[in-house]
């Protein structure tokens, strides 16, 4: 059986990934400190997969084929905590009539959605 470990991105700037992603999801570093090619932040209490940072010079794609869905009970509260970490919000033509997510980018330009895990 395979479980997910890391789920890895890349960014321009490891050190502000690192700062972004551990302020959104309450991560820390597994090795104790940031690297400026590579760092994994893994949850402060132990559970949950990785996430991997790795210094990238590829672009942001527009449209990426894999993405973070982040779940949350209080969609508007964790996009508004989210946004005043450095994420903006992207526009997306996509949005179905009655969404239950919210299109976001990191500093970095990485997508990401915050799903309302109350929608009904």
């Amino acid at each position: 059986m395979l479980t997910i470990g890391t789920i890895v991105m890349g960014a321009a700037d490891v050190r502000r990934a690192a700062e972004f992603w551990s302020g959104a999801l309450g991560y820390v570093p597994r090795d104790g400190e940031v690297d400026d090619g590579w760092t994994v932040l893994v949850p402060a209490d132990g559970g949950g997969p990785g996430l991997a940072l790795g210094r990238s010079v590829t672009p942001v794609q527009e449209r990426p084929r894999v993405h973070l869905d982040l779940y949350a009970a209080e969609q508007a509260a964790e996009v508004a905590r989210l946004v005043a970490l450095g994420a903006r919000h992207v526009d997306w033509d996509s949005y179905p009539e009655d969404p239950d997510f919210v299109v976001l980018a990191d500093p970095e330009g990485n997508r990401f959605c915050v799903i309302d895990t109350t929608h009904g």
